[in-house]
């Protein structure tokens, strides 16, 4: 009866569908812009200083190097045989202490995203991990968020096209349930039990003390359980004007999301205490859309609208002297993304 519950939540909830049923009617719309863009592979240049546009295969820490140094964690990058010795050594010189993050250098949907609280727990990553990898300090701030952005190439500033607020998976403790009794509780939640067993095993059975807050997940992944909520009435023309101020540092950067987290919204409006966790580019969803509020075809709605505005740029930007992805290039970096993937699942 549980299984079928959760089998119905399922599929009476879009945001759970196979990524390839929900986009059918997108991949449509693609093949229209590519006949027009008569390639496609056109999103490489919307993102010209980015490797693949930011679609597929990109490095984070490439990217974290063209963004404003003050506005990030810090970061380090290592390849996946490095020694736990030398790992150890550089995290100290850079002041990276315990809890740290470990995530892998090219990464999709929070795969190998790991909380690292000892130096046991970083021994087992390096162990486990089988590609290049990022080790960064961990921010605190305590709310995080999506902020689509996208800049004409003729235009001298950008604007915000959608805002995403992320909450965490955790639960709260009534002192007599288990932290598995609690998991169970919620479908958005049980649907994550075989990963959270996997990484707490015996530990769910503990039970937290009435109104103790216990973060499972604390990333703000959609795949690994967060609950995303539309937040782009937030919008102000303080915000835009501290993203756009961002975006435009770095290098022919015009369309992509910001993921950030933060203490308060008044903080972030006027720029200051945030760090910026990712910068997605070519391959960015408008992440707001997996709002539960939100309808199938609302989503649909705003993916084409994106898809749109990045084939616009590319265009313009082909015709500023940035070349799209040849058909060659493009089919290799889907067989080198299909590779990463099964490395990461395996993880």
């Amino acid at each position: 009866m549980k299984d079928l519950k959760l089998f119905i939540h399922k599929i009476t909830h879009w945001e759970y569908w196979p990524f390839d049923l929900v986009y059918t009617p997108v991949y449509f719309v693609w093949f229209y812009y590519s006949f027009k863009a008569k390639s496609f592979f056109f999103f490489n240049a919307a993102n010209p200083a980015i490797k693949n546009g930011g679609f597929l295969m990109e490095s984070k820490k490439e990217i974290y190097d063209m963004l404003p140094a003050e506005h990030i964690p810090l970061t380090l990058a290592f390849y996946k045989n490095d020694s736990f010795d030398s790992i150890v050594k550089a995290m100290a010189a850079k002041g990276i202490s315990y809890p740290c993050i470990a995530k892998p250098d090219i990464g999709m949907k929070g795969l190998g995203v790991e909380k690292i609280n000892t130096e046991e727990d970083l021994a087992n990553y390096i162990n486990r991990i089988d590609v290049n990898f990022l080790v960064q300090e961990l921010i605190t701030h305590t709310n995080e968020v999506g902020i689509f952005y996208y800049r004409y190439p003729h235009q001298k500033t950008g604007c915000i096209s959608g805002i995403v607020y992320k909450e965490f998976l955790s639960v709260t403790g009534n002192g007599k349930c288990s932290l598995l009794q609690l998991i169970e509780a919620n479908p958005r939640y049980q649907l994550q039990l075989p990963a959270l067993q996997k990484k707490y095993g015996t530990g769910l059975t503990r039970v937290p003390h009435n109104n103790e807050t216990v973060n499972l997940v604390p990333f703000g992944n959609h795949a690994r359980g967060a609950k995303f909520i539309d937040a782009s009435t937030w919008n102000t023309p303080a915000l835009e004007t501290t993203i756009d101020n961002i975006c435009r540092q770095v290098p022919d950067f015009h369309f992509g999301r910001l993921d950030i987290k933060f203490n308060t919204f008044a903080e972030l409006e006027k720029g200051g205490n945030f760090s910026i966790i990712e910068l997605n580019a070519a391959g960015s969803e408008p992440t707001h859309i997996y709002d539960p509020k939100h309808s199938l075809f609302f989503a649909l709605k705003e993916i084409i609208r994106h898809v749109t505005i990045l084939f616009e740029i590319s265009v313009e930007n082909k015709q500023r002297g940035f070349n799209y992805l040849t058909f060659k290039e493009g089919v290799q970096m889907f067989k080198d993304n299909k590779l990463q993937v099964k490395k990461l699942k395996a993880y």
